[in-house]
């Protein structure tokens, strides 16, 4: 499979003013500035197949959005070496944005006065894109995305959904080879959101199209993607599959169990046990590193009546946020095999879950 983006050794540093307050402050700021060097990104590399949607997360300041501004030439790096199709995007910026497409959930690229449909026509003749390729897709983005109702209205009069999918055909319009997503869904609804996916899914499937999605909404990346690259602090923290930082990372398991005869008191060692009247389930949740599964199963059978019972982990949202916390540890920045066969003995070396807090232990 051709590698489409090669990243080695990325750094980038920004010069940031320290500024001082009041009347002496402003002038010292002004004839006397001191300035501190904050390392954006640090020693990063990763590659990146034809075709692949990943995932490039972390939290806020973590350096995630500085690399995907130079993976699509906004900032050139300080060393380290980029190539994405062949390009080197600082260098050959004019070229390389013509096989690239850019969504920003924050930031619409279509005009607020104009309906998408007159925005399109204006980008068919900035990418030049040919009359049947710009027909054809133009068909297929308004159906997929069911835009028909819409696509000839003022923007201003959209919804945040609706004006959210204008802007992604919008930066698919001439059928770019790579897609930068950053927070494609946010503040949309339920609805929404899964439109956008389906979509951001099909295209992929079809056009064999490379993307990247950085975003705080952990369902956009399950949903859509298999792999994961986690950065922190400027440094790669995990770069492998998705089912591996679950599987791996996760010794929580939670049993939900419809019992016979609620009024009977239950107390398994090493378990939380609580009911939940809503759905009239027991729900036992436990650490396997402290209690086996099958041992809860079995204390739980045997001094109960159980009319239906199932095993679940905790969603990839706990999961995330665990490791942003640091009550799980990320222990090196190694691609983890997806072959289940091989995936959760990589994965062993990778992270490992916190006993106990510490001070000032995140990553």
């Amino acid at each position: 499979m051709e590698t489409m983006i090669n990243v080695e050794n990325l750094c980038k540093t920004f010069k940031i003013q320290r500024r001082s307050t009041g009347f002496t402050g402003a002038v010292k700021n002004i004839f006397r500035p001191t300035y501190e060097y904050k390392k954006a990104v640090n020693d990063v590399s990763f590659s990146i197949n034809e075709g692949e949607m990943v995932g490039f997360i972390g939290p806020n300041g973590a350096g995630k959005s500085t690399t995907v501004k130079m993976l699509s030439g906004i900032l050139h790096p300080d060393s380290g070496s980029i190539s994405v199709a062949g390009y080197i995007p600082h260098k050959q910026r004019k070229d390389y944005v013509a096989n690239i497409g850019v969504v920003f959930g924050q930031k619409s690229q279509i005009s607020w006065d104009l309906s998408p449909l007159d925005s399109y026509e204006v980008i068919k003749h900035i990418y030049r894109i040919p009359d049947k390729l710009y027909k054809d897709n133009l068909e297929r983005y308004t159906e997929l995305l069911d835009m028909s109702d819409f696509i000839d209205r003022p923007v201003r009069q959209l919804s945040l959904g609706q004006r959210m999918r204008a802007d992604i055909a919008a930066a698919l319009l001439h059928s770019p080879k790579i897609v930068f997503f950053d927070e494609p869904t946010i503040g949309i609804d339920v609805v929404g959101k899964d439109k956008i996916r389906r979509f951001i899914k099909t295209l992929n499937e079809t056009d064999n199209i490379t993307m990247i999605f950085t975003t705080h909404d952990m369902q956009d990346i399950e949903q859509t993607c298999q792999r994961l690259i986690i950065i922190d602090d400027g440094k790669k923290l995990y770069d492998g599959s998705l089912e591996n930082v679950k599987s791996g990372c996760v010794s929580t398991r939670i049993i939900e169990a419809e019992i016979e005869d609620m009024t009977n008191g239950i107390d398994i060692d090493h378990t939380q046990i609580t009911h939940d009247e809503s759905s009239g389930k027991l729900i036992v949740t436990f650490d396997t590193d402290k209690i086996s599964t099958s041992e809860v199963m079995s204390q739980l059978m045997s001094t109960n009546s159980v009319k239906d019972i199932s095993i679940k982990e905790p969603g990839i949202d706990a999961v995330i946020r665990d490791i942003y916390e640091g009550k799980i540890k990320v222990r090196a920045a190694t691609r983890v095999s997806a072959d289940a066969s091989v995936g959760a003995v990589a994965f062993s070396n990778v992270c490992h879950r916190q006993t106990a807090p510490q001070a000032d232990t995140r990553f």
